[in-house]
């Protein structure tokens, strides 16, 4: 039935494969021998898969090595249908008005002297920021771990976070830094903002 649905055996496979295992990369000889298909319609669902963006490739060792995109607009509702462990609704949780997991701003607010949390990326919608989770405050390495742990099981991929002391985010703000810039001026979540320093900053 899925087959028919995905329209090729192989592609199928290849799903299950990446999906089971976002983060690990595998060559095409490996790919073939892991999935028992034939090794030009792998070389050919490969490349359909790279051109959509399901996956991404990178060479090493004189091999060219694929893994999935876990930055890849339907990565999570391809990995609720291929993953072995599909994601639930009571993982997936409610979201806010800007479409943000309440469960994910509660984990982040959980971090002692936390000031500030937005959220970009993967984590909003129609966000195109490499950055995920930017976390302003003097915060402790191993609560923002524990953090973005449990936020990266719950998505099912990894995310992409960066950790400003308070004064440090203050001054870039006011120089209007590129890389602060470009993450206000793109589509992002205020999920905390403890100072209003945002608030402040918008109306100046």
């Amino acid at each position: 039935m899925i087959d028919k649905l995905f329209g090729s055996k192989t592609r199928v496979k290849l799903l299950h494969l990446f999906m089971n295992h976002p983060g690990q990369s595998f060559y095409v000889r490996e790919i073939t021998r892991l999935i028992d298909e034939q090794i030009n319609s792998v070389r050919r669902e490969l490349s359909n898969m790279l051109e959509v963006g399901v996956i991404t490739s990178d060479t090493a060792d004189n091999k060219l090595y694929y893994q999935v995109n876990q930055r890849y607009e339907f990565y999570t509702a391809l990995r609720a249908i291929f993953a072995g462990e599909p994601i639930t609704a009571e993982q997936v949780g409610p979201t806010n008005s800007d479409g943000v997991n309440e469960q994910h701003v509660a984990l982040i607010n959980e971090i002692p002297a936390l000031r500030l949390a937005l959220f970009a990326g993967v984590l909003v919608k129609g966000s195109i920021s490499p950055i995920d989770i930017l976390l302003v405050g003097n915060l402790p390495a191993n609560k923002v771990k524990a953090a973005i742990a449990m936020i990266e099981k719950l998505e099912g991929r990894e995310i992409n976070y960066t950790v400003l002391p308070y004064d440090e985010f203050y001054y870039r703000l006011s120089v209007r830094d590129r890389f602060i810039t470009e993450v206000l001026a793109g589509k992002h979540s205020v999920a905390i903002d403890k100072d209003n320093v945002l608030g402040e900053h918008i109306q100046k």
